[in-house]
This record gives structure tokens, sequence and C-alpha cells, in this order.
């Protein structure tokens, strides 16, 4: 009796592993959702999905909320040791940053709303195409997560420095055309903010990675790691 009572606790203990990770996963591709379309909404400067990604943003918050509370009760009732200590805690960082980048989603959407007031401006393509990086890394590091793989966390990592240097280099683009043309300050500046939020969103795909890496194989993730094998 004692071993059937026994399996049964692992089994039950499982389940409440698996549907931790599921939530993760759902929350992960409601964040990329939300993300591209906040960006496609910059590129088209369209006023109109400030709600959509709103209500989107709720979703997110209550996700993490329920991740937050099977995490609690894992570490109340089946008090998790190695792998599984690995991964509750992991589980917990990833859905932070998720609920970050879901915030900073929202706010891209909203300066779409902002730009749509003025004339598109010249660099927008410069933006379209850091949006289009961060969603892959995104996109890259949230597979890698369903699947437990290391080496696409890896990648993504050592990516972003490709990331701030796009970032940078919009940035100096954009104050030299303000200063030459001062009619560009004000839509400059919501092109500023949203250049600033794809950066960070960057950095929370590189923490996923960090602590995808970290939940795999018990060690951080730093410039000398070698790739998987």
């Amino acid at each position: 009796m004692a071993l059937s009572k026994t399996a049964h606790i692992v089994t039950a203990y499982g389940e409440e592993l698996d549907q931790l990770n599921d939530e993760l996963a759902r929350m992960g591709g409601l964040v990329e959702t939300q993300l591209t379309t906040a960006i496609n909404a910059i590129a088209r400067r369209d006023a109109g999905v400030a709600g959509e990604v709103r209500q989107r943003e709720k979703q997110v918050n209550a996700m993490q909320v329920d991740i937050e509370k099977r995490v609690l009760r894992l570490f109340a009732l089946r008090q998790p040791m190695a792998t599984d200590l690995r991964m509750t805690i992991s589980a917990l960082k990833i859905s932070t940053d998720l609920e970050r980048i879901g915030d900073l989603a929202k706010n891209i959407a909203y300066r779409a709303k902002d730009l749509s007031a003025y004339p598109a401006l010249g660099l927008m393509d410069r933006v379209e195409r850091l949006g289009a990086i961060v969603i892959q890394q995104l996109h890259v590091v949230l597979d890698a997560l369903s699947s437990f793989e290391v080496e696409p966390a890896i990648r993504v990592w050592r990516a972003d420095d490709e990331v701030d240097e796009r970032y940078n280099a919009l940035v100096r683009e954009m104050l030299i055309s303000m200063g030459e043309d001062s009619s560009l300050v004000e839509p400059g500046v919501h092109i500023l903010f949203v250049a600033k939020n794809l950066e960070r969103i960057g950095d929370h795909a590189t923490n996923i990675a960090e602590a995808l890496h970290f939940m795999v194989t018990a060690a951080p993730l730093e410039a000398d790691t070698p790739p998987a094998s």
C-alpha cells in the first residue's frame, strides 16, 4: 500500500510540473502574439490596436499570478529538489520576464497611437528591423523552452549584442535627424521610446535564455559557456 501511495504522489507531482510548463508555454505564446501585434501597429502607425494589446496584457498578468500560485503550491506541498527545484524556480523567473515583455509590448502599441498623428518617418524601416530581430529572438527562446534545448538559448543569449548594436545605431541616427529637422522632435521621441522598449525586450529574452540554461544544466550561462554538445 505504501508503494502505491508513493507512486500516486510522484505521479501527481509530475502532473503539477507538466501543468506549470503548459501554463508557461501558453503565456509565452500570448506574449509573442502581443509583441508581434504591437510591432505591426508601429509599422502601420495603427491607432486601433491599443485596446486589443491592453486586453491581452490583462490575460498575461493573470497567467503570471496563476504561475506564482502554482509555484508556491509546489514549494509548500512537494518541497522540490534538484532538477525539479531548478525547474520550479526558473518557471517563476521566466514568468516575470514574460510579464515585463507584455508590459513593454503594450507601451509600444500605445506609441503607435501617438505616431499616427505624424507623417511616416524615414527611419521606420530600422525600427521594423529591430522589432523583427527581437521577435525572432523571443520566438527561438520560447521554442527552446518548450523542448528544453539549451543550444538555441545560448544562441539567443550571444545574439543580444546585435540587438544592442542596432538599437544604438538607431538612436544615433534618430538624434541626428531630430537635430537637423525640428519637426521630427516630437515623433522622434516616440521612436526613441519604442527602440528602448525593444532593446529591453531583447534583454528579457536573454534572461529567459539564462533561466532555461540553468534549469537544464544547473550551470550559469556565461561568456565562456561552450556550445551544447
